[in-house]
């Protein structure tokens, strides 16, 4: 749980300092004015989220692996 927290952590960092950088765009305008920026929006989230959860199942499997290795030496 200490390492998802860890991750959760890094990824709000991130995402933070994006936002703070973002400078106002047409484009950004254009979409927020046709309401398509939270599609956008929401695309983005569904592949965060669901790399986020990759990454977590595949750092539980590698523990594992790791723990049958270490107990078979």
């Amino acid at each position: 749980m200490n390492k998802l927290a860890k991750i959760f952590k890094t990824a709000c960092l991130l995402l933070a300092g994006f936002s703070a950088s973002a400078q106002e765009a047409e484009m950004a305008d254009t979409m927020r004015s046709n309401g398509k920026i939270y599609v956008v929006v929401a695309i983005v989230l569904v592949i965060l989220i669901g790399l986020i959860v990759y990454l977590v199942f595949l750092d539980r499997k590698v523990a594992a692996l790791e723990k049958r290795l270490s107990k078979k030496q």
